[in-house]
């Protein structure tokens, strides 16, 4: 760990310290450092807007009545990710037994499954909105593996931290979510939508 890192660490030490101490700014920017990690945990999990900013306000409030048993052997980056991604999964609950019927006699929240879709030539599989339907499309366990994973580039510990499985369980969820992504996204890559890591 170079030494801006674990100065960096000390000082969300002392931030979290100064919060569960009753520090209503240290609690405030606490929430705002984490608050768009959280939102885009919520928004990949849930897939709209409207679930994904329950989740988000479900999360903040959730993080906030926790922060006193946060005992710190994790990073707060990391316990923000769990929350978030327990947040999402009750959300993805709390939906499927409130069918919503548009206006139109369509469900509102689904997307159509991929092979329904015709796709534009014109359009690239790395698209934001097409990997996004993609990703509606994978079973929640494996779609929290592979945003952790792609999104939020977390380690294969750190994953296994937040979904409290075995690191095992989570290598096999992500190569099953990206396989799956893949056949959504009609390739044959399944590493498509994660980021180029430093080789250095």
């Amino acid at each position: 760990m170079s030494d801006d890192d674990e100065a960096g660490r000390a000082r969300e030490r002392a931030t979290v310290a100064a919060a569960k101490a009753g520090d209503r700014q240290a609690l405030d920017r606490l929430l705002r450092q984490h608050q768009p990690q959280v939102y885009a945990v919520c928004r990949r999990l849930c897939g709209n807007d409207a679930d994904a900013l329950d989740a988000t306000q479900e999360a903040l409030v959730s993080m906030v009545r926790g922060l006193a048993r946060f005992d710190g052997r994790s990073k707060v980056s990391t316990w923000a990710y769990r929350i978030a991604t327990n947040a999402s999964l009750d959300e993805l609950r709390r939906r499927s037994r409130r069918p919503v019927v548009g206006i139109d006699g369509t469900p509102v929240g689904k997307t159509e499954p991929a092979d329904e879709r015709t796709p534009d030539p014109a359009t690239s599989v790395t698209d934001a909105d097409e990997v996004t339907r993609a990703l509606d499309q994978l079973p929640v366990e494996f779609r929290a593996a592979v945003v952790l994973r792609d999104l939020c580039q977390l380690d294969y510990r750190e994953i296994a931290e937040v979904l409290e499985v075995p690191p095992g369980t989570v290598r096999s969820r992500i190569a099953r979510g990206r396989a799956q992504l893949a056949a959504h996204l009609g390739g044959n890559q399944t590493d498509a939508p994660e980021r180029p890591r430093s080789t250095s």
